[in-house]
């Protein structure tokens, strides 16, 4: 049902380390990097992007960070750290010019790219439902995140029996991940209930999780640990266009929260998803790839 990656691999980085990664469409089209949520990995890609890929001519390269299927585990001091390794993923993919998507945990990461390669060119940024800064000048307030920060001291200490905890469930559930994932589609608000019944969606996720989740879980809660820090840049440093798409009912980052990130982006243009929650912007892939080509000179 889902149309799989043309190929796949481990790009070396820093330390002897490397990121898993995976590819969709031709290998000569217009790169775009797809940064997954939290949790998530490197085929975390909607399938009306993987065809869309092949018929607009775009390289859909999906990026997994530390800790999470094929990548090696580290915890960076900031966010902002993963641009170098980001930028030798970069340098290993013959890739020299790019649009970069980032979808809710992947959004703060996809501004600290656009805002920090230097060896690449960023053309256009898509956030979909993207968390926003909680230390900092640029810090907003609000949303489930909240509780993260007030427990961030914990979290860091608890990083490795939290993480061993997320894998051992994990783990335990696979046998019932379909119905277990069907479980929580019900549970889940009204907007992300349309996006889940969608087949191939869930088979994408299921696919993605399953496999990133063989090697444990740890970025996940490295990903709290450094939502909860001075991400290490200032979004006014974001000088690529930036295209954010966000649903007015998400539960998970409120949209009060996404308008206060935004005003702090130099050339940053919010899309409402009317009634949709946290997952509004997955349902608009064919949307959001379209929209980031727009850049590219023809």
């Amino acid at each position: 049902m889902i149309t799989p990656p043309r190929t796949e691999g481990k790009a070396p980085v820093r330390d002897g380390r490397v990121l898993g990664y995976s590819e969709f469409g031709p290998m000569d089209g217009k790169p775009i990097v797809w940064l997954h949520g939290t949790p998530g990995g490197r085929r975390q890609v909607p399938q009306a992007a993987r065809l869309l890929a092949q018929e607009l001519g775009a390289r859909i390269i999906g990026i997994e960070r530390p800790g999470i299927g094929w990548s090696s585990p580290r915890l960076y001091d900031c966010v902002f750290d993963f641009c170098e390794d980001l930028s030798l993923a970069l340098e290993f993919l013959k890739v020299d010019k790019l649009s970069i998507i980032g979808l809710s945990g992947g959004g703060p990461y996809t501004l600290a790219a656009a805002s920090g390669l230097k060896k690449q060119e960023v053309v256009s940024v898509g956030i979909l439902g993207g968390v926003g800064p909680t230390r900092g000048t640029n810090a907003v307030s609000g949303g489930p995140i909240s509780i993260a920060v007030k427990l961030a001291r914990a979290i860091r200490i608890l990083e490795l029996p939290l993480s061993g905890l997320m894998t051992t469930v994990a783990w335990s559930l696979r046998p019932l991940a379909s119905p277990g994932f069907d479980l929580y589609a019900r549970l889940s608000p009204e907007g992300d209930r349309k996006v889940f019944e969608q087949p191939e969606i869930k088979e994408m996720f299921l696919d993605d999780l399953l496999l990133a989740s063989k090697s444990g879980l740890r970025a996940p809660i490295d990903d709290l640990i450094l939502f909860t820090r001075d991400w290490g840049f200032s979004l006014c440093d974001v000088k690529a266009p930036v295209r954010w798409w966000h649903g007015d009912s998400d539960t998970i980052v409120p949209i009060a929260q996404a308008l206060e990130t935004i005003k702090q982006i130099p050339n940053c243009e919010l899309i409402v998803r009317s009634g949709e929650s946290h997952l509004g912007g997955m349902g608009a892939a064919l949307e959001v790839v379209t929209k980031v080509l727009e850049y590219w000179p023809d």
